[in-house]
């Protein structure tokens, strides 16, 4: 599995920047997308990933989603790996 280029995480929830390599024809290009996870444990205490929020994760979710969007629009295409805590 790829390693995401920076993590943005606050409490639960967190935003990982992928950098993908595209070819398209004879051209290959990278572009970046974001994955957006919220960690919870179950009853059994095992840690489950969901894409779904609680009223309490939104702002949480787009405090880390905002952190993505600006890294996006501010860094050119070579990056560094490293996680953030919002």
């Amino acid at each position: 599995m790829a390693q995401p280029e920076i993590v943005f995480r606050h409490g639960t929830c967190s935003a990982s920047v992928f950098q993908n390599e595209v070819r398209r024809g004879e051209e290959t290009f990278r572009t970046r997308s974001v994955a957006f996870q919220r960690r919870y444990q179950d009853r059994q205490g095992k840690w489950q990933t969901a894409s779904s929020l609680n009223a309490n994760d939104i702002p949480r979710a787009v405090l880390v989603l905002n952190k993505a969007f600006e890294y996006l629009t501010t860094h050119g295409q070579t990056g560094h790996r490293e996680a953030v805590e919002a």
